[in-house]
């Protein structure tokens, strides 16, 4: 630990919103020090040991306003991404490319709904575009002065989404307005005939969340998703490189990083942050601290005592139950797919066959029980960078939703066992004798995602993308703008505003807000 023990502005955690808190805060002059708990930076995006992903494994909606404020625009990027085009697979072997608004099987041949989806596509990447304004900052709302700067900024966001709801024309914006809280099921298939292509726009709606595509509000979370780019990218040297941008871009500002040193406690004094003790028993002084744990876990080191009994009941029924599972498996060769050309084996594999596929999915996982129809996503990174291969074989990298955290009994080695036997049976369906190709597997249910980077309940987001927990509800009413509790405690993870999916908003949003001083 550096010798230094006093820091304008502490941060809590080393996943991509801690290290883009810390970077915008050293960039505007503040000392900052961050503190991760595990040997590694990364969070989620940690690299697994063989260079190979381990947890998140594709980029879809990195801020490039997070970027630009990093000194890390285009010029300064340290390393290439890969666009991926997604493979919806189908049993049949009619496997349906697309990327972007198009659409088409993976044998060249145009597909019959392309059209369809095309148009449906834009319309929904258009109404996204009205969304994107909100998520660069606070949510509605606060205390700032009316003519303030703060509360000017935020009349003229507000005023942007108005505007782009009047260039749309009445009837599209009342097609907006209708949408908007509806569920995603019913949207998609009133355009697209049930299928890879309706499963494939409904497992994206529902991506890591405990819903299914019926839910009220799915729209909303697709078109949130879409609003900052929706695509999937490889990054070339896998979520190493990108955390090391990041990590390096904080340093490089004057950030000190700290690994293998956790926060035991946030210290107060007349309900005002004074400063941290790590489980190492330091203390560190600060007046700022940024947590990218969960709500509820930052209140509890910070002491429920700030809180009164509605803000702890609030916190307390936040719902972050996570429902995806990571699976690695380490082949030793590459598996052969039934009309799957070998130069898409680099893409996006995605088996959600129909929009029923994923209703029905979702639906054991209710009542604690693991999905024996699971929605997979499926990548072998290297096909795309030999460096993420893997060291014993090539590397598959699987996101298996849904296996409840709260599954019944607990995740034992039977229940692990129970999910690696389902996951290759559906994946043998498409890709036959895979399972014979499998020399390592590793397996890592909810409650060890939680264990390992703190994310309440293993959720993929921290905290459920829905209606009710999203813009200033985001991750309950009365913190949904980044303050809690006792002055100068903020929150900066994926749990605030505007979410998960490795943006980099949250941090970044929050440390403007705490550098403003007030919630």
């Amino acid at each position: 630990m550096s010798a230094i023990r006093t820091f304008d502005s502490i941060v809590i955690g080393g996943g991509l919103n801690g290290l883009v808190a810390a970077g915008v805060l050293a960039r505007a002059g503040q000392s900052v020090c961050l503190l991760e708990r595990a040997a590694h930076l990364g969070g989620m995006a940690a690299p697994g040991a063989s260079g190979a992903p381990r947890m998140a494994h594709l980029l879809y909606n990195l801020s490039p306003v997070v970027r630009r404020e990093l000194g890390l625009g285009a010029r300064d990027w340290p390393f290439e991404t890969a666009a991926l085009p997604t493979v919806a697979l189908s049993e049949d072997g009619r496997h349906v490319v697309t990327q972007g608004a198009s659409a088409r099987f993976a044998d060249g041949s145009p597909h019959p709904d392309a059209a369809a989806f095309a148009a449906l596509h834009e319309r929904l990447t258009a109404y996204a575009a009205l969304l994107r304004h909100l998520a660069k900052a606070a949510p509605p709302g606060g205390d700032a002065p009316i003519l303030s700067s703060a509360r000017l900024k935020e009349v003229l966001r507000l005023g942007r989404v108005g505007l782009g709801l009047r260039r749309m024309g009445k009837p599209e914006m009342r097609r907006f307005l209708q949408i908007l809280l509806s569920n995603a099921y019913d949207l998609i298939l009133d355009d697209i005939p049930d299928g890879p292509l309706a499963g494939l726009l409904a497992a994206d709606a529902v991506r890591g969340a405990a819903a299914g595509p019926r839910a009220p509000g799915t729209v909303f979370g697709l078109l949130y998703r879409m609003g900052h780019g929706g695509g999937a990218s490889l990054p070339m040297g896998g979520m190493t490189a990108v955390i090391d941008a990041f990590a390096g871009a904080a340093g490089r500002a004057g950030a000190v990083i700290k690994t293998g040193c956790g926060v035991a406690r946030i210290l107060t004094d007349q309900d005002r942050v004074t400063g941290v003790i790590t489980d190492r028993g330091q203390t560190l002084h600060t007046t700022r601290v940024l947590s990218s744990g969960g709500a509820r876990m930052t209140a509890e080191m910070a002491g429920l005592a700030h809180f009164d009994i509605e803000a702890t009941r609030r916190l307390r029924h936040i719902r972050a139950r996570g429902t995806v599972a990571k699976i690695n498996l380490t082949l030793d060769a590459l598996p052969t797919i039934p009309g799957l050309p070998d130069d898409l084996l680099s893409a996006r594999l995605v088996i959600a066959p129909s929009a029923s596929y994923v209703e029905e999915a979702f639906n054991p996982s209710k009542y604690r029980e693991i999905s024996p129809h699971p929605v997979i996503e499926a990548l072998l990174p290297g096909q795309s960078d030999p460096a993420q291969r893997g060291a014993q074989g090539h590397a598959l990298s699987l996101i298996v939703q849904y296996a409840p955290v709260d599954i019944a009994g607990g995740w034992h080695e039977a229940a692990r066992d129970a999910l690696l036997r389902t996951t290759l049976n559906t994946l043998t369906r498409y890709a036959p004798g895979l399972s014979d190709l499998v020399t390592g597997s590793e397996v890592i249910p909810p409650d060890q995602i939680e264990a390992e980077t703190g994310a309440p309940g293993g959720h993929w987001h921290h905290a459920e993308m829905s209606l009710d927990q999203l813009l200033a509800l985001r991750p309950a009413i009365g913190i949904g703008r980044y303050g809690m509790g006792p002055s100068g405690l903020f929150l900066c993870g994926a749990s605030a505003h505007p979410g998960g999916d490795l943006m980099g908003l949250a941090g970044r949003n929050a440390a403007h807000a705490a550098l403003r001083g007030t919630p």
